[in-house]
């Protein structure tokens, strides 16, 4: 069954994979995405790609979550425009380097905290309230298996997504007598530009993260994603964590086991 085909879900970090993989399932779902994050060229050629394909009216709108004035103006030009929020999926987020705390980066440390906090509270404050009054939405906050256990040289990273675990679970406490909805889900080793990123560019060392390990793909968290959206609306999943079968915790992963077949394949 399909609940959500006619709703409106913003997707943060949009522009590459998980986000992306949550838009692409969306519109193919019947939900009108609308695309957001910092790179302009991606988010167009995105929501071009969707139209035609799935016949959803993507929209995109260029935007830093760490922006909290851009944030506020673009959920105002949202409410100008018409355009009701059912769903939002808090996505944008990041890492930067592997420092021990000690000798930590403050330009890493201020990127990830204002990112991954930050950013979910600045979305978070500007969309929710909407749906309080109308006591019907969904916010679904995209954490990790850092959020449940640290690793190693993780700490600031692990820091924010213990952070984004406990916001999703207070929030929940404040919308107790409403219908809206709060979930996080909370992956494990995801291949995407993560460790790109973490690495600024070093795809070198940034591809070492995945050498012999059968990581989850995007598509995987975006379908937990959906699976928590369709849920009936008595039912609210309060957080789920999605590993990939080679890794039981953060720091411990088989590798060099075949890559497992896709049934659908």
């Amino acid at each position: 069954m399909n609940r959500i085909r006619g709703r409106t879900a913003v997707v943060t970090g949009a522009t590459a994979g998980i986000g992306e993989a949550c838009a692409r399932a969306l519109a193919e779902a019947g939900v009108r995405p609308v695309l957001v994050g910092r790179r302009t060229d991606r988010l167009e050629a995105l929501a071009a790609e969707l139209r035609p394909a799935t016949g959803a009216e993507a929209l995109w709108h260029t935007l830093d979550v760490r922006d909290r004035a851009g944030v506020e103006a673009f959920a105002r030009r949202l409410k100008e425009d018409g355009v009701r929020v059912d769903i939002l999926i808090n996505n944008a987020g990041l890492a930067r380097g592997l420092d021990l705390l000690h000798e930590g980066s403050h330009r890493d440390w201020d990127e990830m905290i204002d990112t991954n906090i930050k950013g979910v509270l600045n979305m978070t404050r500007a969309l929710l309230p909407a749906m309080v009054a109308r006591d019907e939405g969904h916010v679904v906050n995209v954490g990790s298996i850092a959020g449940h256990a640290t690793y190693p040289r993780g700490n600031v990273y692990c820091a924010t997504k213990h952070a984004v675990r406990a916001l999703t679970e207070s929030a929940n406490l404040d919308l107790v007598d409403t219908g809206v909805r709060m979930s996080s889900i909370d992956p494990g080793l995801v291949e995407t530009e993560f460790s790109l990123v973490r690495f600024r560019g070093d795809r070198e060392r940034a591809g070492r993260s995945y050498d012999g390990v059968d990581a989850l793909q995007p598509e995987d968290v975006a379908e937990a994603v959906m699976y928590v959206l369709n849920a009936p609306p008595r039912v609210n999943v309060l957080n789920m964590v999605v590993l990939p079968t080679v890794q039981r915790s953060p720091y411990l992963i088989s590798r060099g086991r075949p890559a497992s077949a896709d049934a659908e394949s």
